[in-house]
């Protein structure tokens, strides 16, 4: 019975899943109007946070050791040490975080959690004794019943009592108003709606810009599990007074469902009606997080050597089954093949920008490779992560360390508050990732001089003459090249940079094309015109799980122009940050355990960043 319970909590790992009120938790009086930057006229500095956090109040987070509320993960992100459940050891992060927001799955929102308390009604539901009991056989029909009920969208009509979601969600809201600092740290209210149909991922985060004339309850998959029913009821929610985005994420587990060729999972035809909803609804893509990398797969990118990234190639089958559909899944085939619907007449619904994430559910975003921690609470230890968890199948397990650490929304804005992160993430000025703090700057324009980058006021001159990531530009009067304008600079205590890549898509009759340019390389290397740079040489001792800082550049930057611009063809652009190879996690933990590094996991990875795309139009 042991090995069932422990396969079902893996199910819920991978499968989980209108009126409004008036605004009844103002921020505490003794916070003061934030009025930074007064002067400024663009945006003057990078915040890292995360968007897509579950705590206990998870369904799956619960059931699988989360021991962490809310306010544990707002206090986790602002750097103090929280509890972590599994081994019993704390949680906290190295360097805190300017921004989260906790996004527990909507689906029960906090009510398992809440049926621990005496206090509260959820206790007094009958399946509480069940989920409660110390009989594990009696705890797992419970779970089982919930997890068959949400796998076809059945509500389970004891669980849904509109007195006690709404106050579990009003609790949420406040627990987010109540960290939030502004200027100096931003929450957001926010949940996850969790679609799985057949085991495939189109899960979304939903984001309030503020806690302004909220819903009384999220949406959940017990509403609807078709996006376009999402975007419907998002626009209620506008109509309300809300201000709201959603944030698609892991297309790696959706088998091809995520971004559809010609007809959605909803019923949708490709139409420009159903591309101005989505990108209305779906500024911004997840492109990174620790269910793997969507930005491209060697299946999708076989000329791309560095597209075998942190892959997670699985549905959210618990039977570790791999995807049959690459195409729809990833984020750069998606852009490029968006350009082709657009030029159809159809729309463009694939015009989004990219951030990094984590989808912790143990409140810590652990994107720290040398203090990764799990996902879950039951993996809140080494032996468990790296080994196996007992009682799982070794398929499972093999999921389990496959996982990446997660990754950084990235928004440069003029202020670190609601109102200035929410409208860069609107316009799409951010970038994702996979953990690094690195500052990446991205412009394209017209008559940019090559010395740019040499004078101090350079950025403002780039937003005068140009548009930054996440932009669009049209064709010039006298059909030039745009100038692209590249900045990295490393983590101040980070790994050195290796190289600054351009990725370059574009349709060509009716055919899909894409090239990776080499813009700038570390250690006196030259692009070539015509081949890539090989990749660097490893520094990374794995014995002892480090690296050198003896090869790669604290900063990489440079002025470009496409040497096979054509004038009349729609492009896409975006920019690949790459450090040079530093431990992955989980060549820490060996180290942890005085262990060799297992041989079915990389020593090494090279982390990254991904700029938001700016889009050519001829």
């Amino acid at each position: 019975m042991m090995k069932s319970i422990l396969a079902l909590c893996l199910a819920l790992v991978l499968a989980l899943p209108a009126s409004a009120f008036a605004q009844d938790s103002p921020p505490p009086s003794d916070k003061k109007h934030y009025s930074p930057n007064v002067g400024d006229t663009f945006p003057n500095d990078v915040y890292f946070g995360n968007l897509h956090v579950h705590t206990s109040y998870s369904f799956d987070g619960y059931t699988n050791g989360s021991v962490t509320i809310p306010d544990d993960a707002y206090r986790w992100a602002k750097g103090e040490a929280i509890n972590g459940g599994g081994d019993g050891s704390k949680l906290k992060i190295l360097k805190p975080l300017d921004w989260y927001a906790v996004s527990d799955h909507a689906e029960y929102l906090g009510l398992f959690k809440k049926m621990e308390d005496p206090s509260s009604q959820a206790s007094k539901i009958e399946m509480a004794k069940r989920v409660l009991s110390k009989d594990q056989v009696i705890a797992f029909s419970a779970y089982s019943e919930v997890l068959a009920a949400l796998a076809t969208g059945e509500a389970i009509p004891e669980l849904v009592n509109p007195s006690i979601n709404q106050t579990i969600w009003q609790e949420v809201v406040k627990t987010a108003d109540a960290h939030y600092m502004p200027g100096k740290f931003t929450t957001f209210p926010a949940f996850e709606w969790t679609s799985h149909p057949g085991s495939r991922n189109l899960h979304r985060v939903v984001l309030f810009e503020n806690s302004k004339n909220l819903p009384q309850t999220p949406f959940s998959v017990l509403d609807s599990d078709r996006p376009e029913d999402l975007w419907a009821w998002m626009g209620k929610q506008r109509e309300n007074g809300a201000t709201l985005l959603a944030v698609a994420h892991n297309g790696n587990a959706s088998d091809g469902l995520m971004f559809p060729e010609e007809i959605s999972y909803g019923g949708s035809t490709m139409s420009k009606e159903y591309a101005q909803t989505r990108m209305l609804n779906e500024p911004l893509y997840e492109i990174t997080q620790i269910k793997g990398t969507s930005e491209t797969h060697p299946a999708l990118s076989p000329t791309d050597e560095f597209a075998k990234f942190e892959l997670w190639d699985y549905t959210l089958s618990d039977s570790a089954q791999a995807p049959k559909n690459k195409k729809g899944g990833y984020a750069r085939d998606a852009i490029i093949r968006g350009l082709q619907l657009e030029k159809d007449g159809k729309g463009n619904p694939y015009k989004f920008g990219f951030i990094g994430d984590s989808d912790t559910h143990n409140s810590a975003s652990m994107v720290e490779e040398d203090n990764y921690r799990g996902k879950f609470g039951m993996e809140n230890d080494a032996n468990h992560r790296l080994n196996g968890i007992p009682g799982f199948p070794d398929a499972n397990n093999l999921q389990v360390r496959q996982f990446s650490s997660g990754g950084l929304a990235a928004i440069w804005a003029r202020s670190n508050t609601r109102e200035d992160l929410y409208a860069a993430m609107i316009r799409k000025e951010t970038y994702a990732t996979t953990g690094p703090r690195m500052k990446v700057r991205a412009f394209a324009g017209y008559d940019i001089p090559d010395d740019i980058l040499s004078k101090k006021d350079w950025v403002d001159v780039a937003y005068k003459k140009g548009v930054p990531m996440g932009g669009d530009i049209r064709a010039s009067q006298n059909a030039q090249a745009p100038r692209f304008i590249v900045q990295a600079l490393k983590e101040a205590d980070g790994a050195n940079l290796e190289r600054i890549q351009m990725i370059k898509g574009w349709i060509e009759e009716g055919k899909t094309y894409e090239k990776i340019y080499d813009l700038a390389l570390s250690d006196n290397r030259k692009p070539s015109a015509t081949v890539n740079a090989p990749a660097i040489k490893s520094t990374v001792n794995a014995a002892d799980a480090t690296y050198k800082n003896s090869i790669g550049a604290a900063q990489l930057q440079v002025v470009w122009q496409d040497p096979e611009f054509d004038p009349e063809i729609a492009a896409t652009y975006y920019v690949r940050v790459l450090q040079i190879p530093t431990p992955r996690w989980s060549t820490y933990d060996s180290k942890t355990l005085g262990t060799p590094p297992r041989k079915d996991l990389p020593v090494s990875i090279q982390e990254r960043a991904f700029t938001s795309p700016i889009w050519y139009t001829p």
